[in-house]
């Protein structure tokens, strides 16, 4: 692994197959987390991102989606080739995961307390007694702040913010030493979206987590991750810690199109630049660079797969733009 990673995503692929055609979902994505460190991962939809995320934890579909090659490396242990009982112990213990529409991830013939306890009984590697459950559910829905009282409670007499709220709690009441938030805030309003953010940012600080964070907004990762990695069509084009990202001048010219596309507070100051085109086809990816067809700046270069180019201590982005001599 690399030096202080303690998640490390090397050379992976994933593609789905069925009886007509094979989706390329994820090609050749690297990345690392270290202990206590929040990862953005960034991209539109169908960038292979949440794909990315269900890999780490096994989760996805059998029979149709398939993990063609690399590692996924959790504190030096490949994830990907452990017994699935071991890898079923980790789940919600060592590793956790919100998922995309949190709403549905609740049922909604049981109280939320039952819910919490749950995944406690199911990870009780301590022997932890009745009453010591009952009061860490109690423990976990102060810290999301819902009172403990309503843990009798089901789902819908909860509003959306609340529910968002009670995944957090499950997610977190073992401690996990990773979480993956597939888009947490989505389905909430804005002013609800910075609360759950500002509540999984003080909660990891508690708990000393590793997060990887999905999303689509910049400004989210600007305001709670230590590093971002930009995917575009299965690949990481630009990753780095924000401050080399965000205060170099150079970006992947995806990642330029990401800030382009983000709104400005000064009025008038200047208009929104959308990225004209639609994400490749994913049965029939480009090639070379994937971006290339959408991409102001193409070139005969571009038919070729860039390299990877390091332009300042670990800020890294794929783009011939950049390559030495060019």
């Amino acid at each position: 692994m690399s030096e202080n990673s303690f998640l490390e995503i090397r050379d992976l692929f994933v593609q789905y197959k069925t009886e007509d055609e094979t989706v390329y979902a994820v090609n050749g994505a690297n990345m690392s987390l270290g202990r206590g460190e929040t990862l953005g991962l960034v991209g539109e939809t169908g960038a292979g991102k949440t794909t990315t995320a269900l890999s780490v934890l096994r989760l996805l579909p059998k029979n149709i989606a398939f993990v063609t090659g690399g590692s996924i490396l959790l504190n030096g242990e490949d994830l990907l080739r452990i017994p699935e009982k071991k890898m079923l112990s980790y789940c919600g213990s060592r590793v956790s995961m919100i998922f995309q529409d949190p709403m549905t991830s609740l049922n909604p013939v049981h109280p939320i307390g039952k819910q919490i306890a749950e995944v406690l009984k199911l990870h009780n590697t301590t022997r932890m007694s009745r009453a010591e459950i009952d009061d860490r559910v109690d423990e976990m829905l102060e810290l999301v702040d819902i009172p403990a009282f309503r843990k009798k409670e089901y789902p819908h007499q909860f509003s959306g913010g609340m529910k968002q709220r009670v995944v957090i709690a499950i997610s977190l009441v073992c401690e996990p030493e990773l979480l993956i938030a597939d888009e947490p805030t989505t389905a909430l309003d804005v002013t609800i979206q910075a609360q759950v953010l500002a509540l999984m940012s003080d909660l990891q600080e508690k708990t000393g987590t590793s997060m990887l964070l999905i999303t689509h907004d910049l400004g989210v990762v600007a305001e709670t991750c230590d590093k971002v990695a930009v995917m575009y069509a299965g690949e990481i084009v630009e990753s780095g810690p924000i401050e080399d990202v965000f205060s170099n001048g150079r970006h992947h010219p995806y990642t330029e199109g990401l800030f382009g596309s983000l709104p400005d507070l000064d009025v008038g100051k200047r208009r929104l630049s959308p990225i004209y085109g639609l994400m490749p086809n994913p049965t029939k990816l480009p090639a070379g660079c994937k971006f290339h067809p959408r991409c102001p700046y193409r070139n005969e270069a571009c038919s070729i797969d860039p390299p990877k180019e390091i332009l300042s201590g670990k800020h890294m982005l794929k783009c011939h733009l950049f390559r030495e001599g060019a």
